[in-house]
């Protein structure tokens, strides 16, 4: 068994991934980054929502888990860039399927699309 976070074990791989890739931001911030290098700003733009403590610490933990890499240019102000790793790449399949996923879940509870819906049968 692996253990990672407070010495806790995992008792299967799904376990290990929800760990790494879970959270309300972890994902939103891998789906940008399948787009190419992004910057703090960026990123925080793309996901208004999310205070800038928490997408420090969601992208601390990728950088940690080697889903991210971080690159400092050395100039003032000091400008940072964001990417994913090789390892954080091969998440691009699973995000695309959840991504589909999400779409038909959002259009089975629009109530334009409900089976016995009114609207549903025009």
């Amino acid at each position: 068994m692996t253990t990672r976070k407070h010495d806790a074990e995992y008792g299967c791989p799904i376990e290990t991934a929800l760990d790494i890739i879970g959270g309300k931001w972890k994902g939103m911030v891998i789906y940008r980054l399948l787009d190419g290098t992004a910057r703090f700003n960026e990123l925080k733009r793309l996901m208004p929502k999310v205070t800038q403590r928490v997408l420090t610490l969601q992208l601390r933990e990728l950088e940690r888990d080697g889903v991210i890499e971080r690159k400092v240019y050395p100039e003032v102000p000091p400008k940072v860039e964001y990417s994913l790793t090789e390892f954080g790449r091969g998440l691009q399949p699973i995000l695309s399927m959840m991504s589909d996923w999400g779409e038909r879940y959002l259009e089975t509870r629009r109530p334009d699309s409900r089976p016995g819906s009114a609207v549903a049968g025009r």
